[in-house]
């Protein structure tokens, strides 16, 4: 083998390791922006409330303290005494007035009470027709997620298209794509069905 021909194969081969990287990469960006959409999927089930009293349902409210929006975990002890009630006991008895504040302002529907030692808030029972619209508005939430995961594969789809990789290496790494894509759509079902029974759970 020539000189010049040596130079040829090493050329192709660091093309052909390029070339993987270089898709490699465009699969694992793909599988992050999934990964994004499927977080947020979970939070925003966080947010729909299934009627049992948990913690979980303040997790969004952010307080005013000391002229700071700070998350109402940092500066009050949340408990649930029972699967009715919320107890919101601030670190600061200062806060009271603010915390309850920021509860009537994050529009949860919840009515909070100020004993002047600690908030209490009474989780109303949800009626039948309620829990059917958070089924819906959850099952809104996870098509949503889906149409992230299904833009995310579009975009990798296209990146591989227009890549300089070989038609069957562009083949196998579409498959890799619709495969992770496969997995994220499963989950964001899944996630709609624990979602959906926990609604419905009386």
């Amino acid at each position: 083998m020539s000189s010049k021909e040596v130079i040829l194969e090493h050329e192709l081969i660091y093309k052909k390791i390029r070339m993987d990287e270089e898709m490699k990469f465009i699969v694992d960006s793909a599988e992050e922006r999934m990964l994004l959409a499927l977080e947020h999927l979970n939070k925003e089930m966080l947010n729909i409330r299934a009627g049992k009293a948990n913690p979980i349902m303040l997790s969004g409210i952010k307080v005013d303290y000391y002229g700071t929006p700070t998350p109402i975990s940092q500066v009050a002890n949340i408990n649930s005494p029972d699967g009715r009630t919320l107890s919101v006991q601030p670190w600061e008895k200062s806060m009271l007035m603010e915390i309850e504040k920021a509860i009537l302002v994050a529009n949860l529907g919840f009515n909070p009470m100020n004993n002047g030692e600690s908030i209490i808030i009474n989780i109303p029972v949800l009626t039948e027709e309620r829990r059917k619209e958070l089924v819906k508005l959850a099952k809104a939430e996870v098509e949503n997620a889906k149409i992230s995961i299904r833009t995310s594969r579009k975009d990798a789809n296209t990146e591989i298209k227009n890549s300089e990789a070989s038609e069957d290496l562009q083949k196998n790494f579409e498959i890799d794509i619709q495969n992770i894509t496969d997995k994220y759509i499963s989950k964001a079902d899944e996630t709609f069905s624990l979602k959906e029974k926990e609604i419905l759970t009386v």
